[in-house]
């Protein structure tokens, strides 16, 4: 009993790895998956739409023998009448008998006949329903696997652009930044440096006093000239 019980354990472990390997193929192979089930679907259709086959032909069947009944049942009428209208009564008897039988025959053709055409209208609607269905699925299939090759193409764009460092382009351009900006405080240095300097303080104050002097000559230089044109004009 309990070697019984380890087999089954062992059984339904090993169904199970066999699920999650089927599992993970059809992940991985997503169009195997669409097209077994496009295919299992294919096969309860065919099926069903033998067994559909099955029920119209024995509705037809009944309707046949329905037909027939309900074609003897008006010549046995029409014989009784005629039997009735000859006074013979032996011949009516039969008859009656026959019309009896003829009429519960075709009450239970009739009631078969109905059956069976509800049987056949159900079995058609369920096979228009499963078509419907691989219809849907086959569009479906060919969405999926669309938007799925889509994903897939980002991905790997996506992963593309991840795998483009450009820290190493960033770090040189700061290094070049850091240099550029090294020359320029140099640049300004050497200016501050150069301005504070004595040697240069002192030619800017030789040329302040040059351009000084040179002003308070040019100053002399025209009250000489006003004093000389007036002179002239006081003599005469």
């Amino acid at each position: 009993m309990a070697n019984n019980a380890i087999f089954a354990r062992l059984s339904n472990l090993w169904t199970g790895f066999i699920s999650l390997w089927v599992s993970d193929v059809e992940k991985a192979h997503p169009e195997i998956a669409y097209q077994n089930a496009i295919t299992s679907m294919i096969g309860k259709y065919s099926q069903l739409k033998a067994a559909t086959g099955s029920i119209i032909a024995r509705r037809q069947e009944i309707t046949a023998r329905l037909e027939t009944h309900e074609r003897e049942l008006a010549v046995v009428s029409a014989d009784l009448e005629t039997a009735l209208a000859t006074n013979q009564d032996d011949l009516a008897v039969v008859l009656i008998q026959k019309k009896n039988a003829l009429d519960a025959a075709i009450t239970d053709l009739r009631a078969e006949a109905a059956q069976a055409t509800a049987d056949a209208d159900t079995a058609k609607d369920s096979l228009m329903q499963v078509k419907s269905e691989i219809d849907k699925l086959k569009v479906e299939k060919d969405r999926m696997l669309a938007q799925m090759h889509s994903a897939q193409a980002r991905l790997k764009i996506q992963g593309q652009l991840d795998g483009l460092s450009v820290d190493a382009e960033v770090q040189a351009l700061g290094a070049v930044r850091e240099h550029i900006k090294g020359q320029v405080a140099q640049a300004s240095l050497g200016a501050e440096l150069h301005n504070s300097d004595l040697d240069v303080r002192l030619n800017k104050l030789r040329q302040s006093s040059g351009s000084v002097t040179a002003k308070a000559q040019l100053d002399a230089m025209k009250q000489a000239r006003a004093a000389a044109q007036a002179a002239p004009a006081k003599t005469l």
